[in-house]
């Protein structure tokens, strides 16, 4: 997501075309989760133009279409991921990570179909797995058992913590929606490759939001001083501040590992003037 309502005219510049809405907030975060392509695979031309507007080194986290992960459930989805493959191609080194989102219904049972479904995937590109049955968080062995098919595919697990959102009741609408739509399983936080990826969920309040993300602080900045390369996506219920809060993130990690490089400077949400 790079075109929120909320953000324009605040934090980016307002009424901006769709080929220049990435472009701006690239200029905040060198990171974005591709979340619309889990609806429908969008067309060539339209990855070119994300490809255009953004540093090669610029990380797309582009989740896997639906049709493949939740309607079909890793069995028959091969011109489906052709499809989308042909893409993606655009984008070349600025996809990080093919994500793959599970149905919270995908449970230590399916842990075959996904073997399968992870030894078949092109080798060109790294993957990422989030799952959402509560056995792979609480259920030692399963967890044990998910590692090892990860590790063998050389795939990494997405953690979505959502334990600082869990913490006290709902106290905006965008607080409850979320509450009945994200899900509720421990936290995990132990990474399987040098390219962790880690989702986080706070709340609408600021100060929540960033006491709730102190423990993803400091194991950015230990993955860091490990030679890992860690992407973290910050998430409010209402993500009016998500791109401040993302930069006051990396700054926390920075002041913890100054190897991380700076982002850049962000465009300015209006024009300068004499006044």
């Amino acid at each position: 997501m790079w075109a929120h309502a909320r953000w324009q005219g605040r934090l980016l510049p307002p009424s901006l075309p769709p080929g220049e809405r990435l472009r701006a907030y690239a200029s905040w975060c060198d990171a974005v989760e591709g979340n619309t392509t889990f609806y429908a695979t969008p067309a060539r031309s339209a990855v070119e133009s994300w490809a255009e507007q953004t540093a090669p080194d610029f990380r797309f986290v582009v989740k896997l279409p639906k049709t493949i992960t939740h309607e079909r459930r890793l069995a028959g989805f091969e011109e489906d991921l052709r499809s989308f493959l042909h893409a993606m191609e655009p984008l070349e080194s600025r996809t990080h990570a093919l994500w793959v989102q599970l149905p919270g219904s995908f449970g230590p049972g399916d842990l075959g179909t996904l073997a399968g479904f992870l030894r078949g995937l092109p080798t060109a590109h790294r993957y990422a797995v989030e799952v959402r049955h509560r056995a792979f968080f609480e259920d030692a062995r399963c967890v044990r058992d998910l590692e090892r098919v990860l590790g063998r595919a050389g795939a990494e697990w997405v953690p979505f913590d959502t334990t600082a959102f869990f913490r006290s009741p709902p106290t905006s609408d965008a607080e409850r929606d979320a509450w009945t739509k994200k899900p509720r399983v421990p936290r995990r936080s132990a990474a399987l490759t040098d390219r962790p990826i880690v989702r986080y969920l706070g709340r609408d309040d600021t100060e929540r939001t960033v006491e709730g993300w102190r423990f993803w602080v400091e194991k950015a900045a230990e993955w860091v001083r490990e030679g890992r390369s860690p992407t973290v996506f910050v998430h409010t219920p209402d993500n009016a501040d998500a791109l401040t809060l993302a930069r006051r993130f990396h700054d926390e990690v920075r002041a913890r590992a100054p190897e991380v490089e700076p982002l850049p400077e962000p465009v300015p949400a209006e024009p300068p003037t004499l006044f």
